[in-house]
């Protein structure tokens, strides 16, 4: 099945732009329908679209895909809502990256294809937590795989918050497997954790990688429902608390937690390491830094 792919690959890229553009429809009605607060007489946010392109080292086409940011907002500061499909032949670098997780025959045939949303939300109220998305499918001609999940970052906590956004990343697991929640909360857990703070960058949510469980159908079903759970688990968090007061002394809180959340990004990230080391746009890779920050 690893041969050419091509009807999944076309299914999997397309579902990335569908749940693409339910994400860009439901957070400008969410900056259209922001009536109170300090930002409510501001023009409502709207998404500035760019194509993002990609080349080999030889000129030719290798891809690219659709860079979605709002700055400014009402309800958002900054947040970026990406799709791209990419392929081409690895470098040596990620070569012997993907050799060392276990990828077959990469070294001798290093073409690869990989498509995936990924999306990174910075919040105007210091009340309303930060979140990430991502999901994602990679091909090898020995290899394909899925990966993603979701995870909230909040820098002032509530446990409400952080019970409903696990809560409904379950509900959407539990049909495919009742213990997976379990599992994909613990990856999260340990692959969002910041060694060289001794800290997690937020309170969690899902991950997984690698994701083959030789049932291409079933793991792009999970992958799908991975995505629908974003928007149910994170927009009723962001309804609640977007109009709670906040003073300067929660806007510094946010700024400091920021810092930690560039700091995971650009030395951690693997989506991050990627998109850089096959020359990605680098706009579009980065997009998920902040747009103000603090180090103290």
């Amino acid at each position: 099945m690893t041969d050419q792919m091509t009807d999944q690959k076309a299914r999997a890229s397309q579902w990335f732009h569908e749940l693409r553009d339910q994400i860009v429809a439901t957070f400008e009605a969410l900056e259209d329908s922001q009536s109170e607060g300090p930002f409510a007489d501001q023009p409502a946010g709207k998404f500035d679209v760019t194509k993002t392109t990609r080349q080999s080292d030889d000129g030719s086409d290798a891809g690219g895909g659709l860079m979605s940011v709002m700055r400014g907002g009402r309800v958002f500061e900054k947040v970026g809502v990406n799709i791209s499909t990419v392929y081409g032949t690895l470098g040596k670098a990620a070569q012997q990256a993907m050799a060392a997780r276990g990828v077959p025959g990469i070294e001798d045939d290093p073409r690869f294809w990989a498509s995936g949303i990924s999306l990174v939300a910075h919040m105007q109220n210091p009340h309303c937590p930060a979140v990430h998305m991502n999901t994602r499918m990679f091909w090898t001609p020995g290899a394909w795989w899925f990966g993603g999940g979701s995870d909230l970052n909040p820098c002032i906590e509530y446990d409400e918050d952080t019970a409903h956004f696990h809560n409904v990343q379950k509900e959407h697991l539990d049909p495919h497997d009742p213990t997976l929640y379990g599992k994909l909360k613990e990856w999260a857990d340990e692959y969002f954790y910041v060694p060289h703070r001794g800290r997690a960058r937020g309170v969690g949510g899902i991950f997984m990688d690698d994701r083959n469980t030789g049932d291409w159908e079933a793991d792009f079903a999970l992958t799908q429902d991975i995505g629908r759970a974003f928007l149910p688990a994170f927009v009723p968090v962001t309804e609640k608390r977007r109009n709670t007061p906040w003073d300067e002394s929660d806007k510094d809180t946010q700024l400091v937690h920021r810092g930690l959340y560039a700091e995971y990004n650009l030395v951690y990230d693997r989506g991050t390491k990627f998109g850089l080391a096959t020359g990605h746009d680098a706009d579009a890779v980065l997009m998920s830094l902040p747009p103000m920050a603090k180090w103290v």
